[in-house]
């Protein structure tokens, strides 16, 4: 690995900026919503709302903003899309990284569509996560290509590297290797992306503080002056010779769109789209028609002239139409695509659209069923009612049903999915009360680092709470943290985390809701132990008024070694 450092770049240029924003193929910019946010644009079409997660996409060619995906979700964090087209993300609070095109249903607002399944799983599930790139460069081996780099900032600090495999209508992952790691406990890769040469430059924000719940936005600890900028190279090939992009003659420019690296054909669809429309659109006609049919290349080709049309705003109906009966299903899948955004343009969207749901890949149906919830309401239930009651693939048969509860202003059947639990053994009425108020109260609260089945994430150095002496020892410990958090080393389990984040301080909660939330975790995930009563946590609290810090580990077991 070589590297280039620079310095002088400030936390929230890179941490917020970069990674919250990414162009589709026809240059709409996605832009990512976390939870606890309510927006309210007003547009000259009426207001576009969200609340708690989701996306919006923004046409800068039409003027137009819309939410596009809606999705349980605390911090989205990462938006990247493959060489089809297909937009993917990351969830950051959770380790998950997401296909997005099931989740772009359109439905109510104040309505979750489903989330799809993440590609990582297991032990290389870390999080928090920021930021994400598709190897697509040919100065990498060949067998790396499409593999997806993802870069995580806590516990383990790096980048890890994963295949995306097909699988059914959507994708699996399957890892391959740490591409990079420090043991810098400020190191805090945020970004990654291409450059023209085909070697990888990644952004390192560089801080010592990251939490922004844990520390005062101002507190002097945050470094504002040492981010870096790496760059990766692979020594034993070549780097990719830069072809010349602004400036360039608009044929010229059409003929870098057959190039391997999608950097490079972003970059090129870009510089299109600042050229005149009526001469894009002549030298397009050209250019298609002298394509070699017979080559390996040629649907793709079509599909990048497609997607300059697209970002022109005057969509090629002619190529569209052709693409929508391509032999590869990716292709396929862009099309619908590409019909779903256009479908004010093309006069006959809603019968083609109609036409793709007896397509023979799942993918290309799960497009078509995500299409339809945006075609409006008579429309879209005409083509969903096509698919019919027979079998069909799992993801396609949910996006089918949701779209259809959406259309028919069903709103109250979609919702968040709420994973119902029992305590480990059985409580009383009063306990079970607060069992089950304090369930909800960890979803939102605590679910986020110690994950739903309370088994945490240890390799991002977030513990478990399931069967540790910390919640199923004493009382006025587990209070005390919970009222005023925790920083520095603990162990537990026999591993020892290093408290890089602090746990945040929970005193904002009632007595009560701590009471619930701690009789659920200490009851839940395989514990068994006494519930929390709120009178306890009224005495505790009192107790600790003056605790103005979060507890030290090692302070807690001094005063309460069980």
């Amino acid at each position: 690995m070589r590297e280039v450092v620079l310095s002088g770049f400030d936390d929230h240029d890179t941490h917020h900026v970069i990674s919250a924003f990414c162009a589709d193929p026809s240059g709409a910019i996605y832009m990512g919503e976390g939870t606890f946010l309510h927006s309210h644009v007003e547009t000259a079409y009426g207001p576009v709302r969200s609340s708690n997660g989701g996306f919006f996409r923004y046409s800068p060619q039409k003027n137009f903003l819309e939410r596009v995906s809606r999705v349980s979700i605390p911090n989205p964090w990462g938006t990247a899309f493959d060489r089809w087209g297909q937009p993917f993300f990351l969830e950051t609070s959770d380790p998950g990284v997401l296909w997005m095109t099931p989740t772009a249903i359109e439905v109510p607002y104040g309505s979750f569509a489903p989330k799809s399944r993440s590609l990582v799983r297991g032990r290389h599930a870390v999080r928090p996560t920021s930021g994400l790139e598709f190897v697509s460069s040919r100065h990498f081996p060949d067998e790396v290509q499409g593999d997806l780099l993802l870069g995580n900032v806590i516990g383990f600090r790096g980048i890890k590297q994963h295949r995306v495999l097909d699988d059914g209508a959507g994708y699996r992952g399957e890892y391959r290797v740490d591409l990079l790691s420090s043991n810098d406990p400020n190191f805090r890769p945020v970004d990654l992306e291409f450059a023209s040469d085909g070697s990888l430059y990644l952004l390192d924000w560089h801080n010592v503080l990251i939490g922004h719940m844990q520390h005062s936005a101002r507190d002097p600890l945050r470094d504002h002056v040492h981010g870096r900028v790496y760059r990766i190279t692979y020594p034993s090939r070549p780097l990719v010779k830069p072809v010349k992009v602004k400036g360039e003659r608009v044929g010229v420019l059409f003929e870098h769109l057959k190039l391997w690296e999608d950097r490079v054909r972003y970059r090129v669809r870009r510089e299109l789209r600042g050229r005149e429309v009526n001469e894009v659109m002549a030298a397009l006609e050209l250019w298609v028609a002298g394509l070699d049919r017979e080559s390996a290349g040629y649907e793709r080709w079509l599909l990048e002239g497609l997607w300059v049309s697209w970002g022109m705003d005057r969509v090629h109906e002619g190529l569209l139409q052709t693409l929508l009966e391509a032999r590869d299903y990716r292709v396929r899948a862009a099309a619908v695509e590409v019909l779903r955004h256009n479908q004010d343009r093309v006069k006959e969207a809603g019968k083609w659209l109609g036409e793709m749901v007896g397509d023979s890949h799942a993918r290309v149906r799960l497009q078509v069923a995500t299409a339809a919830s945006r075609f409006g309401k008579d429309e879209g239930l005409k083509v969903l009612g096509l698919f019919g009651d027979g079998e069909m693939d799992k993801e396609v048969k949910s996006v089918v049903e949701v779209a259809k509860v959406s259309l028919m202003g069903k709103k109250d059947l979609i919702s968040e999915e709420v994973v119902q639990v029992k305590p480990t053994k059985p409580l009383l009425k009063k306990a079970m009360a607060m069992f089950e108020k304090g369930h909800g109260i960890y979803q939102l609260n605590c679910s986020s680092c110690h994950q739903l089945d309370g088994r945490g994430l240890p390799a991002a150095m977030f513990p478990p709470l399931n069967e540790t002496k910390w919640v199923l020892g004493s009382e006025e410990r587990l209070i005390k943290l919970v009222l005023h958090g925790l920083q520095g080393p603990i162990e537990v389990l026999g591993k020892k985390y290093p408290g890089e984040v602090p746990m945040t301080a929970f005193g904002k909660l009632s007595d009560e809701e701590i009471a619930a939330v701690l009789t659920y975790v200490r009851n839940a995930f395989g514990n068994s132990a006494s519930a929390i009563s709120v009178k306890k946590v009224q005495e505790i609290r009192e107790v600790t008024r003056d605790q103005k810090a979060p507890y030290l580990g090692q302070e807690l077991l001094e005063m309460h070694p069980r």
